[in-house]
């Protein structure tokens, strides 16, 4: 597989005067399995929520493609429980979500959980530089569904 030579932030501020001053940041970390996006988000900081979570037991990770859709769900709920928080003790002002988000209906919840709770959001494509996905995808993706959902990634960016 080719790395991808493309890179998009794209910044949606929402309608109301508050996200303008982006106290409240939502930051989707998008890539092909195996980019890097969990590492990229752990360095940016903040409450970091991904699909994967929901496959980690007992700090042991056990990928079950059947279970696909109750983890995004899941993802979908922790980010929501996050935004939903009002505690002095804990910062929400920066979730991070790393999923691979290969298609824009992918994104379209956690636009609309952002504009319910007044997050700014950030879409970032994280490239895959170092051109070993196949390699270091814990979920063991065939290069054939690499390559699938790289062209999807690429046709769902929007730099305009």
């Amino acid at each position: 597989m080719h790395p991808l030579k493309v890179i998009s932030v794209k910044i949606q501020i929402l309608k109301s005067q508050e996200l303008r001053n982006m106290n409240k940041t939502l930051i989707m970390l998008r890539g092909v399995p195996g980019c890097g996006k969990t590492t990229f988000g752990k360095l940016l900081g903040g409450i970091q929520v991904e699909a994967d979570q929901y496959f980690t037991i007992d700090g042991e990770y056990k990928f079950d493609i059947t279970q696909l859709s109750k983890a995004h769900q899941y993802c979908k709920s922790q980010v929501e429980a996050w935004m939903s928080t009002n505690s002095s003790q804990i910062n929400t002002d920066k979730i991070v979500i790393s999923n691979t988000s290969t298609n824009e209906w992918e994104l379209e919840p956690y636009y609309k959980l952002a504009e319910k709770y007044g997050y700014a959001v950030f879409s970032v494509v994280v490239e895959n530089r170092h051109g070993n996905a196949e390699e270091t995808n814990q979920h063991g993706v065939p290069k054939e569904i690499l390559d699938k959902m790289e062209k999807n990634l690429k046709n769902s960016i929007k730099l305009k």
